[in-house]
């Protein structure tokens, strides 16, 4: 007989983003989440160019390159667990949302591939699809049922599966990085319209959750390397240098600094755009649901950037503001607290593909 529960499971969380990976291993015991071990890796480290670009949404390196630097986490880290889950780019991912007029529930699954036609911008035979029932009536028959759809390139799922084989990992799940936030970021018991804005290394992606489930998503090519290109070219130092001043100084505010003062007058034009495309999706969000985010969760490495939470506060002072902390509610060793706070904003996506695992 076999007593369930007493054995911990483990499990990996891979985020695969645009300058760096992360991998997470967690385990679960007794209905407890803990962090067993983590480990990051710079594409710079290993490259002359980074692991994917927002242009292109499949790996600019080939499988096996980054089954390399994949392995060298592993191995760094003492990794042991071989189960694993993969997080694919909201830039790699199409999502949209639909209709479908009354039907009983078979014939729901056809209606969705054949609206999916209209929606997808790829041949359907080019993509995988999921989809998932984001409200519908009480009898299917008699009223409208709206549904989320998800489409990502064959192209990009088979490059994932190459990696998966090269690391002789069990790829257990694929999942669009949104919903790897949501289930690091978004309590069980959330009731809040919420606005989780990740702002990554090469975009930024705005997303709104409503009743715990996906409303919105848009990704636009602003970012953290953004602000530190800037920073270079306004005060003619090397990119290194530019990205010094970024992370110290960011968009604070000081009469004895002159690198402070002149990074923030050089980055505010550009947080301005961040936020004008931010207000974009919420309005757009408004004139469809007639209801308004209530709360604004920062995450990506760039929302630990000085500065940065008071300006968004003070752009949205209706709305509540904070610093994604995904490690909140993991059990960790108190002596990582610190680290595990400065790090939390860029590993939301990397927990949530662990949790996934572990659900």
């Amino acid at each position: 007989m076999r007593l369930l529960g007493l054995i911990p499971q483990k499990f990996l969380g891979i985020d695969i983003g645009t300058s760096s990976i992360k991998v997470v291993e967690m385990s679960s015991w007794a209905g407890r989440k803990k962090l067993e071990n983590y480990g990051e890796i710079s594409a710079s480290v290993l490259y002359k160019k980074p692991f994917r670009t927002f242009e292109k949404t499949i790996l600019l390196l080939s499988s096996k390159d980054i089954a390399r630097a994949i392995k060298a986490i592993i191995e760094e880290a003492k990794i042991k667990s071989s189960k694993a889950a993969f997080s694919i780019p909201d830039f790699s991912t199409f999502f949209t949302t639909f209709e479908l007029p009354p039907m009983t529930p078979e014939e729901i699954p056809q209606a969705v591939r054949a609206e999916a036609r209209r929606h997808v911008p790829l041949p359907l035979g080019e993509v995988t699809l999921d989809w998932q029932i984001l409200e519908k009536p009480i009898d299917t028959r008699k009223g409208k049922v709206k549904i989320l759809l998800v489409t990502v390139p064959n192209e990009v799922i088979n490059q994932y599966q190459n990696i998966a084989a090269d690391l002789n990992l069990e790829l257990l799940a694929l999942e669009a990085e949104i919903f790897g936030m949501m289930r690091s970021l978004v309590d069980k018991d959330e009731k809040d319209i919420l606005g989780l804005i990740d702002i990554g290394a090469r975009s930024t992606t705005c997303s709104i959750i409503s009743k715990k489930v996906l409303n919105i998503s848009r990704s636009f090519d602003l970012s953290g390397n953004s602000l530190t290109e800037r920073i270079a070219k306004g005060l003619s130092v090397d990119y290194k240098k530019a990205e010094d001043i970024k992370k110290k100084h960011g968009i604070l505010s000081s009469q004895e600094d002159v690198s402070r003062n002149n990074s923030r007058d050089i980055l505010i034009p550009l947080i301005d755009l961040i936020i004008s495309q931010i207000d974009k999706v919420f309005k757009s969000f408004y004139l469809k649901e007639k209801n308004e985010v209530k709360k604004i969760i920062l995450s990506g490495g760039t929302a630990l950037l000085p500065g940065l939470l008071e300006y968004f506060q003070d752009h949205f002072p209706q709305k509540e503001v904070e610093i994604a902390n995904p490690f909140s509610k993991i059990f960790c060793p108190p002596i990582l607290d610190e680290t595990l706070k400065e790090m939390g904003p860029s590993y939301t996506i990397a927990i949530g593909m662990a949790l996934r695992g572990l659900e």
